[in-house]
């Protein structure tokens, strides 16, 4: 897990990995992130109850599924485009499908999220060198 070694003098997250402060290109923010998962697992669970009978354990599947395809293909989940925000590398690149897959298994176990750094990017971001940023 290497990345840029970390600063006491960072006034907004992602001030040492060379983002702004706002805009595009800044590391989203808790709020949005928060309002993308909603979304997502909302859409994931009409599915679910449409096809499934709302089984959690299909549910999650779904999710996972759904974040997988869309992350590994466009960089972003259906919450994530609404509310502007891609997952990329920290070079800018978009994650890719193995990135995906691991970052979305992660994010299903749900503790890894709140395992955050300085930049607000959580332990499942950490493990692939991504972050959530503003589109």
């Amino acid at each position: 897990m290497d990345g840029p070694p970390p600063s006491g003098n960072q006034d907004w997250p992602g001030q040492r990995l060379g983002r702004p402060e706002s805009g595009p290109g800044s590391i989203a923010r808790f709020g949005p992130r928060i309002g993308a998962l909603l979304i997502d697992w909302a859409i994931c669970s009409l599915v679910s109850a449409a096809f499934f009978d709302y089984d959690a354990v299909v549910t999650l599947a779904v999710f996972l599924a759904e974040q997988v395809l869309f992350i590994g293909f466009f960089g972003y989940s259906i919450g994530h485009r609404v509310l502007r925000m891609q997952v990329q590398t920290l070079d800018g690149r978009p994650a890719g499908y193995l990135t995906a897959l691991i970052r979305s298994v992660l994010v299903c176990l749900v503790i890894p999220v709140f395992v955050t750094d300085i930049d607000q990017r959580g332990l499942h971001d950490r493990v692939r060198n991504t972050a959530l940023f503003r589109i």
